[in-house]
This record gives structure tokens, sequence and C-alpha cells, in this order.
């Protein structure tokens, strides 16, 4: 069959590489459709990229940062914890969302290449990430089976803030029933003459492939192909020192790309300063991946503490004690499948406090508010995660549950069979 694999960034792509090469393996055709900025990425993984004329993803990301966190930052801090939101404010979320944000990432030109793609390429699949709808719009206008990539928590614009706001929308008198989200997409489909209009799949997929371990994962309401989560770093080398066992508890410190400023909400110098400071008077060794941009705004470090500008993860956190990080999918699940403790810097982008509230509830990490910042909160998190036992025995709880899981390779026999179940059903058959 043929696989259509569509992402927008980077290290989406790297969470669909190693299934990708696992329906490569089995025979199947795979191509990856992406923004020319993933291009690259994609073919040092030896998969057949597709280029997409679109706009940059990033202007539309951080138009998104500017526009909307401050607004859901500043929500989810004042929200009392036991509180259902009402209406009024899932509305105005949903009202939000879709044009700062998914119909940005989603532009018009973005689809209609997706789309152009699929009608000459003819896929019978398309496996698409998260932020992708692209992926779903394309499979319901060429007549594909479609299954969305779950990598993460069902984050706010996809299954939990949705399915409120479908609750409560089913509560409101007919003439009030907006729907933002419907509208866009039902507009979209009928543009593309699709023969087909909006319903909840193009938001879940038909089913999904999820690299979770099992208690980790939601109802979706949709069936669930599980896939093991293999850390896949792109091209990478160890360098020499990584070969030599550390003389202390190693700590690995990672904001991952993205985060080079605090979008109004918090200083990165004073986050950075304040983390550094608080590791260098604890017995460890820090090992510090940071970008050039975030490098810029460090002081002068002790001599326990080494800065790097990439290391593949899959060999540095088998050797670390615990790893600091900003809450991305990759940093969290290679912690995870090598059984190491975490401490998770929250309140930025997606990752909000009350995610960090619920991750928790894992045993194996702590999170910390970046408007709680201190030096003091973030060395007394780091101190507990190293000391108290139970953070261990539930990282390698995880870990075990993870080593059960079905490896790619064996989710393919699933993938293929509901595949040509829901092809038929859309095919009519």
């Amino acid at each position: 069959m043929k696989v259509l694999l569509t992402s927008l960034e980077g290290s989406h792509f790297q969470l669909l590489a190693p299934l990708a090469w696992a329906l490569r393996t089995a025979g199947h055709e795979v191509r990856a459709a992406c923004v020319p900025g993933v291009v690259e990425t994609v073919t040092r993984s030896g998969i057949t990229a597709v280029p997409l004329e679109s706009p940059p993803w990033y202007e539309a990301l951080d138009a998104f940062h500017q526009e909307a966190i401050a607004h859901f930052g500043t929500a989810d801090q004042d929200r009392e914890p036991d509180r259902e939101e009402t209406w009024e404010e899932q509305l105005g979320y949903e009202s939000v969302i879709v044009p700062a944000l998914n119909s940005r990432l989603n532009s018009d030109t973005l689809i209609d290449e997706v789309v152009a793609f699929a009608r000459h390429w003819r896929p019978d699949l398309v496996l698409w990430e998260t932020l992708c709808l692209a992926g779903p719009v394309a499979a319901l206008t060429v007549g594909a089976a479609h299954a969305r990539l779950v990598s993460g928590p069902e984050l706010a614009m996809q299954l939990g803030t949705r399915r409120a706001f479908l609750r409560l929308a089913a509560e409101q008198e007919p003439e009030h029933r907006e729907d933002p989200t419907a509208e866009w997409l039902d507009w979209t489909l009928e543009r593309l003459g699709a023969g087909a209009r909006f319903d909840e799949s193009v938001l879940t997929g038909q089913w999904t492939v999820d690299t979770r371990p099992a208690s980790l994962r939601e109802d979706l309401g949709v069936p669930t192909v599980p896939a093991r989560y293999i850390p896949y770093n792109g091209r990478s080398v160890v360098p020499r020192w990584l070969r030599e066992p550390p003389l202390r508890p190693r700590v690995c410190l990672t904001l991952g790309v993205s985060i080079d400023s605090g979008y109004g909400l918090w200083d990165l110098d004073t986050v950075l300063t304040g983390m550094l400071g608080a590791l260098g008077e604890l017995d460890v060794e820090v090992v510090a991946a940071l970008s050039a941009r975030q490098r810029a705004h460090l002081p002068p470090l002790p001599d326990t503490v080494r800065v790097v500008d990439h290391v593949p993860m899959h060999d540095l956190l088998p050797t670390c004690a615990a790893v600091v990080h900003h809450g991305g999918y990759q940093t969290k699940a290679t912690a995870e499948f090598h059984g190491v403790p975490q401490v998770l810097l929250t309140g930025w982008e997606w990752v909000t406090e009350s995610m960090g509230v619920a991750y928790e509830k894992q045993g194996n990490l702590l999170s910390l508010p970046l408007r709680d910042f201190t030096a003091d909160r973030f060395r007394e998190k780091v101190a507990r995660v190293l000391a108290e036992p139970s953070f261990t025995a539930n990282a390698r709880r995880l870990r075990r549950e993870i080593e059960e899981m079905p490896t790619p390779h064996e989710a393919v026999a699933e993938i293929e069979r509901l595949t040509a179940r829901y092809g038929k059903e859309r095919r009519g058959a």
C-alpha cells in the first residue's frame, strides 16, 4: 500500500521516522509531505520527501504565541483546579484557536499542496502528526484512510477541551451552537470538492497510532494501535566524553530549540542563570544541551557544568540520574524509555501548569511553573527527584511498560488491517 506521512516540524517528523521505516521494510511505499524546513530532516532519515509550498510555520507559531499564549497562560493560572469551564469560555477558546493557530499552521496554500500531491499519488493511508490537519483533509478528499500519530497528552486543541466543548454545545439552543472548527473545516472540504463534510475524525483520526504506554493514554473514543516509542535523534555522533562514566550523578538540562524568550511571561536570562546556579550547589555533573541563542544568556559557569550544542538524547539520558526539560514530547518520552526521573518546567507554549500537575501523577517527575520559578524552588525539585527512591522506581516501572509495547514493526499488521477496513468504508465497498 501507499502511505503518505504529513508533518509540519522536524522533531515531529522524527517521531514518525521509526514507523516510516517499519512500513518500508514491510514492503510499503512511503512518502513524507513536509514544509521546506523539514525536507533535510526527512531525507537524512532515508525517507523520500515531498516539499510543500507553504508560509514558514514558525511565523504562524510565533504569532500564536504572541496573540494567545499569554491569554491562555493567565487563564490556566487563575482557574480554580476543580472548576469546569463555561460554554462561553470554551467557545472563546475555539474562536481563538482556529484563526490564531490551526488555520495558520494549515493554511490554504499548505492544504492545497497536500491535496494536490494526494490526488497525484493516490495514497491508501495518510498518517498525520497532531498539528497537521492538512493530512486528514487530503485523505477525505481522495478517499484514503487516515490515522493520527498520538505523541503526547490530548491538548486543548484536540480531544480534551474539544469533548467538553461538544458536551456544552449540546446543552445550548440550536441557534447558539457555534462551532468555529467545524465551520472552517467544512468550508475547506467544500472548497476542495471533497464530497465529504467535517466530522470529529478530522481531529481524532479514524484511528490512532499511540506511542505512549497504556497507563498514560486517555480513552480516545477511536481504535488505538499501540506502537512503542523509539528514540530517533536524526544524524548524531557520540562525543568522546560521553563514553566515560560520570564521576558524580549526571543531570541533563535541555530547553529544546524553541525556547528563546518567555513571550513576555518570564525572563529567560533569569531562569537559565537561576537553574545553573542552583545545579552548581548540588553535588552533580551538569550537561546543558542548549541552542546558540540560549547559550547567549549564560552567566560564567563552574567546571561541573558542560555546555553542548547537540548531543543525542538516546545516548546521553542512560548516563543521567535526572533530566530537567521544557516538556517536549521527545525529551519526556526518551527519559521514560530509559527510566530517568524528570523535572518539568511548565507555563510555556503548550505545557500548561495544569498539564504539569497531571504529569506529576505518573510518579516519575516533578513540575515547576515558570511563573513561580526561583533558584531555591528549582534546587529543591531537582534534589527531590535525585534523593527520593520513588521517582526512580516509577521511572523504571514506566520503562518496563514501554518495553512490553509492540514495536513499530509489530504494529504494521494492525495498521494494514485498519487501512483496509476504513478505506473500504470510505469507498462504500
